[in-house]
């Protein structure tokens, strides 16, 4: 394998690192794991060039965000399933079938916004990886119906 290929699996390695920051998406996470994964795997097609694991690692870094990202979806979707039939100081709690990771989020009373959209305050607690983290947020209607918070 060319110093050049390994000059480049470096880097992954190292991007990927901070991937295992607690700030971090799943999406960033399944990115990052995509693009070594494709790193190692096109270095090893064709020419062993460097080339080919750039394209590996392309391939992976695009197919790992899909993946991260739909996990993701679903527990975005609880959230704006809760703020859209949730009566204010009830929680709503849920299991991620994909993660295994819990939650409970309780949204407070409407108020309109600065915009005149229809906002919410909501307390997000979930328990990852073995960690319990809370945060409070506030979301807004936006005008597809979707929530966003912020």
């Amino acid at each position: 394998m060319s110093k050049d290929i390994i000059a480049i699996l470096l880097a992954i390695c190292l991007f990927g690192l901070s991937a295992c920051a607690s700030n971090t998406s799943k999406a960033q996470q399944g990115a990052t794991l995509g693009a070594l994964t494709g790193a190692l795997i096109g270095s090893n097609v064709g020419e062993r060039s460097w080339a080919t694991a750039i394209v590996g690692a392309g391939a992976g870094l695009l197919l790992g965000y899909v993946v991260g990202n739909e996990m993701d979806k679903y527990d975005k979707s609880m959230v704006s399933r809760t703020l859209e039939t949730r009566p204010s100081s009830t929680t709503n709690t849920w299991v991620n079938p994909d993660t295994g990771n819990r939650y409970a989020a309780t949204p407070g009373a409407a108020y309109q916004g600065t915009q005149g959209q229809v906002c919410r305050p909501i307390q997000i607690e979930s328990w990852m990886d073995g960690r319990r983290e809370m945060v409070d947020a506030r979301a807004c209607r936006q005008p597809d119906g979707s929530w966003v918070l912020q």
